[in-house]
């Protein structure tokens, strides 16, 4: 970074005001910001490779948000006591970071770029994301890394009827809507939300808003690098103009002697035969430039990109002009969709969603409390009762990889998947199970999440977990040349790679409850979302009716396989009581009644078993131990210890009481063991409470006097008064 004098501006949006600093910390980084909102801080630094990674045809960008947790005042948790491996949030917010900067870089651009978001301050109220996306695109504009223009981004919530611009934490937990929206001048250029059953036009409204700050924020950064550039801060790299020359040379000659055979081979219905013919043209064009008689030498990698550059202008040319889809569909058209539930037998629920070649097995686990997620991130401390998990194996698109840990794609798609379910998953008090569902995509070709959504609302209803309403999703693209535009309902991965959008709204018959977007070009109007909005509404719409076909509602039973639950309320003094000294009474009454017991501080006991018996039972177990003993009451007791001046009954679970000698019999008793011993069972009575809790028990006021007690007490008399003498 070669700008060494400290810069200050900020930024006041919504209500809240952005601080933007350079020149203080991380000199040595091409771009360096750090930026405040509030107490919340972050150091935003971007760094260039000196030169472009040889062989490639890609722009490697990487991207990196790491939560400090000295930021919170927290210490990590586990061994080490140190920031290890990403956190789920971390690496969501990686992503979030990097998808509406990577389309505003070169196209010919290969140095890797590396952006790291250290997250330096929190304060619980304001959230890092959106000064993180803020801060990367200042600290690349400013820097002499190539970056076409720079983008802003905004959160907007509503509630109460009212659109909030960057809400608080404490206001999200309330809001309808949480959507991220990222943008260049007058463009969206990203989504990402999640929403309670809003209209389209609610979002749009949302959006406009956003739009008017971006523009704001978009020129604080333009007028804050015309600053620094006073210190000849200047771009400095330029493409290749001999590799443009030679690429344009191999794309004239593969375009004048194979657009026919491309053509032919990019409308074969069939993925897999299209692949294999269009490698076969590739291979055939490789060839011709190996031969020994060609004097061009030119590299693999640049043949195939010239190769891939063609497929994508023709297939383009196909929709735009002749509105030809690669299968041969409308440009509104679903694929087919297949449904199935109950698939699995011994799964609580499960479902296989097909739709065209794209598939997803879709099972739903219910558990108890202790099995909900955990969630220990800066940001937050909390637990999941619902998480969904989505895995994408090589086999579903064909390829062989290494399967190791999972991918921030898979990530993030699981995420998206979650955001759309949630909003519709019953409360704790109608449905207490923690539900888990994960997703295996058996087979990919385009918007394998938004099969995740619609099979995961099929599989839940399959399990009987009572949703409030089915949920679909679906994922549309875009192909725009200068005005004029088409939209591409259910994409298949070809569409994705070649064309300018990947859109994916997902909700209910009545509104939105996740959106995502991600654009190739530098933005698109409200007025080209509020069409696509439309057509998404009406492709879900269409997939809702495909589904309910299956089933419309939950199943009204579970299945036998899932455990019974039983949620019991307490007062929350008495939770010691339960639980015992060292546990011990929770211990004994998991093991006498075979079951698992999770105890909430609110006082909400949670019994799980195989049976209503073993719950019943707990549950009897625990009322004792939570019953309020008073004078006069008859219990069951059982003698645990015997003394020379009487014996303690457990007359409830965890609760004893002394029955003193003198409350055995009617008559005198010289040893208590001459009366009862150890483990004798039998009825009791309270004949006193002191106010310590100490239970004083009676055995003889429970047992009628004979003619025997009246002799032996006028014998004992007798004894007593000699002895007296």
């Amino acid at each position: 970074m070669t700008n060494s004098v400290t810069r200050k501006t900020e930024i006041k949006i919504g209500e809240k005001t952005i601080k933007i600093e350079t020149g203080k910390l991380a000199k040595q980084a091409n771009g360096a910001v750090m930026l405040t909102c509030g107490e919340t801080v972050v150091l935003v630094t971007a760094v260039a490779s000196k030169e472009p990674r040889e062989g490639i045809d890609f722009f490697p960008l990487l991207v990196d948000y790491e939560e400090k947790f000295y930021a919170a005042g927290k210490i990590p948790g586990g061994f080490f006591k140190r920031e290890g491996k990403p956190s789920e949030n971390a690496t969501l917010t990686s992503r979030l970071i990097d998808r509406p900067l990577r389309p505003l870089f070169p196209e010919d651009y290969r140095n890797d770029v590396q952006i790291i978001t250290s997250v330096l301050s929190y304060d619980q109220k304001n959230l890092p994301d959106i000064i993180s996306i803020i801060g990367a695109s200042c600290a690349l504009y400013i820097s002499d890394i190539p970056f076409n223009k720079p983008v802003a981004a905004v959160r907007m919530g509503y509630l109460n009827g009212e659109y909030l611009i960057n809400p608080s934490v404490e206001e999200l937990k309330e809001c309808q809507l949480n959507i991220i929206v990222a943008g260049t001048k007058d463009s969206v250029i990203m989504l990402e939300g999640e929403a309670k059953e809003l209209s389209e036009e609610d979002i749009l409204i949302a959006i406009e808003k956003a739009q008017v700050e971006i523009d704001k924020i978009v020129d604080m950064q333009i007028q804050f690098a015309k600053e620094i550039k006073q210190d000849n801060l200047e771009k400095s790299w330029q493409p290749d103009q001999i590799l443009i020359q030679e690429r344009e040379k191999v794309y004239q000659f593969i375009k004048q002697n194979y657009s026919d055979k491309i053509e032919k081979a990019l409308t074969i219905f069939e993925k897999k035969e299209r692949e294999d013919n269009l490698n076969k043209i590739s291979d055939e064009i490789i060839s011709h430039y190996d031969n020994e008689e060609n004097d061009n030498e030119y590299s693999i990698s640049l043949i195939k990109s010239s190769f891939d550059s063609i497929c994508k202008e023709l297939m383009r040319k196909l929709i735009v002009e002749k509105e030809m889809r690669i299968d041969h569909r409308k440009i509104d058209e679903v694929r087919p969709i297949e449904c199935e539930i109950g698939i699995l037998p011994r799964v609580h629920g499960s479902a296989l969603f097909t739709r065209g070649q794209t598939q997803a097995l879709v099972i739903t686990t219910l558990g108890s409390v202790r099995d909900e997620q955990s969630i220990d991130t800066l940001e937050e401390d909390a637990s999941r009762k619902f998480y969904l998990h989505y895995n994408f194996p090589p086999f579903s698109v064909g390829d062989v990889k290494p399967r190791r840990s999972q991918s921030r794609r898979e990530i993030g798609h699981g995420a998206l998947a979650e955001k759309a379910i949630k909003a519709l998953i019953p409360d704790e008090t109608d449905f207490p199970y923690t539900i888990r569902v994960v997703s295996e995509i058996l087979e990919s070709n385009g918007s394998s999440s938004m099969a995740t959504v619609c099979g995961t609302s099929l599989s839940l209803m399959d399990a009987g977990v009572p949703i409030k309403k089915p949920i679909a999703g679906i994922a549309l693209g875009l192909v725009k040349e200068q005005d004029n535009y088409k939209i591409l309902t259910d994409i298949l991965g070809i569409e994705d790679h070649y064309g300018d959008m990947d859109f994916k709204a997902a909700g209910s018959i009545d509104g939105i409850t996740a959106i995502q977007m991600d654009l190739k070009i530098d933005g698109v109007s409200i007025d080209i979302l509020r069409d696509i909005m439309e057509k998404s509404k009406k492709g879900r719409h269409y997939i809702l009716d495909k589904m309910n076909k299956v089933i419309e509602k939950p199943k009204d039973n579970l299945s036998d396989y899932v455990p019974k639950m039983f949620i019991m309320k307490v007062n929350p003094d008495k939770i010691g009581s339960v639980i015992g000294p060292s546990g011990r009474n929770i211990k004994k009454i998991i093991e006498e009644s075979d079951t698992g017991i999770d105890i909430k501080d609110n006082g909400e006991i949670f019994i799980t078993a195989d049976t209503t018996e073993k719950i019943d039972k707990a549950k009897y177990l625990i009322e004792g131990l939570v019953r309020e003993v008073k004078a006069g009451e008859i219990y069951n007791g059982k003698v645990k210890r015997i003394t020379k001046y009487g014996a303690f009954v457990e007359i409830l679970p965890g609760v004893e009481g002394l029955l003193h000698i003198s409350n055995l019999c009617h008559y005198h008793v010289d040893k208590v063991e001459d009366v009862i011993n150890v483990n004798d069972e039998f009825q009791v009575k309270v004949i006193g409470v002191d106010q310590q809790g100490k239970i004083d028990l009676s055995k003889k006021e429970l047992t009628p006097k004979t003619s025997r007690d009246n002799k032996d007490n006028g014998s004992n008399r007798s004894r007593k008064n000699t002895s007296y003498r």
